[in-house]
């Protein structure tokens, strides 16, 4: 990899809440996408705020968070994405981590996967 390549490259981690509205009702910890199917977004999103609040409040870590309750199968690393660059992420994903700091948190972020938030690492 070059180091412009590098360069123009940022590194997250997320917490995924898939909900009715995803495009794949399946995760790690739900296989067969019961309990995703009767999720709505607006119960999703709640979740996603009270997870957001106690990491932001320091009651609870951002990795261990992922870990615990994140539909992607990054929770086993912490919801660590690694590095990545433009045009690799859905627009909203890729957008709301590129407008973030170092170590600073998003707010709720909408893809076809579900809703996430996002902390950008590197």
């Amino acid at each position: 990899m070059s180091s412009s390549t590098a360069a123009n490259q940022v590194r997250a981690s997320h917490i995924l809440i898939k909900h009715q509205g995803s495009r794949r009702k399946a995760s790690w910890k739900d296989p067969e996408g019961r309990l995703i199917s009767a999720t709505t977004r607006d119960s999703a999103v709640s979740q996603l705020r009270l997870l957001r609040d106690d990491i932001v409040s320091g009651k609870a870590k951002f990795d261990e968070v992922a870990t615990r309750y994140s539909d992607c199968s990054s929770a086993k690393r912490g919801g660590d994405l690694g590095p990545f660059g433009r045009g690799q992420m859905q627009k909203p994903f890729e957008d709301a981590t590129y407008n973030l700091k170092v170590g600073e948190i998003s707010d709720i972020v909408d893809t076809d996967s579900g809703v996430h938030i996002i902390m950008r690492t590197g």
